[in-house]
């Protein structure tokens, strides 16, 4: 029994195929807009690539670049099918070609609807990759005179400054590394060589952050240095000055940033899966209604169109037995220790030894024989 059986005049196998053409060519800016998607996620990763760790984060935006450059070649294909398919005797042209289109169709709009769902599960790779990096790039902050790492100093400030955030995690990351070159510190003063000597890796720790972590919101001017010590500061208690620096740290910023891309570009993704897959469907039932009309010979005739000729059971029955069937085809009949000759049958019934030569025969049982 088909499945999804629908009934198709003459005129509506028309129309049918009339607006599949005009559906396929909005699939192509579809399409294009994918491509477009992926290019922009692939510039705003690259935008921010030394902040984090070199991971497989790149692979979403590329698989997006290619979905899109797929949609528009498929859709294009699909286009100008429909359109031939408007006359009866032009379907001929495509009769054989459809359903290979259609399967392989299948299979890429399947693969689109992998893409959306990446969109929202990329989170956990890039928190794992945003973590490493900013842990990095902090780390290398003072490093103003080092070539390859004298513009890290910059972007992280910028970063901060951008996003309103502080550290990685939040401003007491800071703390913990040494982000002031030791060029700036004054060797000459007690207080700084007791504090280098005092870490076990002879770095300068304090509790003070950089500039580019003083809220602009602040009502007093920024506190960064001494920023536990109350009593250096006048009518100052740091636990409850949360005005005075960026309490958010930029890894969580920055994951927000990205999440809200990757489920604005996973929606339209969806969206573009669902038209795909109706897409799909039209023409399905577009190439099984022309084939029975060729059938009936009749180009005028009604004919019946569906999704599956038979129900998902018997259409998965019949296709695993295929499959069997081919797999049993590329097998070596090993019954008889894989000799392929072993049945071949003599063309002599009589067996002359180990040799296999014939004895001689004597003239008198020649004349017998003759």
């Amino acid at each position: 029994m088909a499945v999804l059986r629908v009934k198709f005049t003459k005129t509506k196998r028309d129309k049918l195929a009339q607006v599949l053409w005009i559906l396929n060519w909005i699939s192509v800016v579809t399409g294009a807009i994918l491509f477009s998607l992926g290019l922009f996620l692939k510039v705003e990763i690259n935008k921010r690539g030394e902040l984090m760790a070199e991971r497989d984060i790149q692979y979403m935006p590329n698989m997006l670049i290619a979905v899109g450059l797929i949609a528009c070649a498929i859709n294009f294909l699909g286009g100008k099918i429909c359109y031939d398919c408007v006359d009866t005797t032009k379907f001929l042209r495509w009769k054989l070609i459809m359903l290979p289109y259609i399967i392989c169709t299948f299979f890429f709009t399947f693969c689109v609807l992998v893409g959306a769902l990446m969109c929202y599960s990329m989170r956990g790779e890039l928190e794992v990759s945003l973590d490493l990096g900013l842990t990095e790039a902090m780390r290398f902050y003072k490093d103003t005179d080092t070539p390859g790492r004298c513009f890290l100093k910059r972007t992280v400030d910028m970063l901060q400054i951008e996003f309103h955030c502080c550290g990685n995690s939040g401003y007491k990351d800071w703390f913990q590394i040494q982000w002031i070159s030791n060029r700036y510190l004054d060797m000459s003063q007690k207080e700084v060589v007791d504090r280098l000597r005092s870490n076990v890796e002879g770095k300068y720790l304090m509790d003070g952050v950089p500039f580019s972590c003083c809220n602009i919101n602040s009502p007093r001017p920024c506190i960064q240095q001494q920023i536990t010590n109350n009593s250096a500061h006048f009518n100052y208690e740091h636990q409850t000055e949360e005005l005075n620096l960026w309490i958010k740290g930029c890894r969580e910023a920055l994951l927000e940033h990205y999440n809200y891309i990757m489920q604005s570009i996973g929606l339209a993704v969806l969206i573009t899966w669902l038209f795909e897959l109706s897409v799909l469907t039209g023409v399905r039932y577009l190439q099984t209604s022309l084939e029975n009309v060729l059938r009936q010979g009749d180009p005028n005739s009604e004919s019946d169109g569906w999704l599956l000729e038979n129900s998902f059971i018997e259409t998965a029955r019949t296709n695993l037995n295929i499959i069997k069937s081919l797999g049993k085809s590329n097998q070596i009949d090993t019954a008889n220790n894989g000799d392929p000759n072993i049945n071949v049958p003599s063309t002599s019934k009589a067996h002359y030894g180990p040799d296999n030569v014939p004895p001689k025969q004597t003239p008198e049982a020649e004349e017998q024989h003759h």
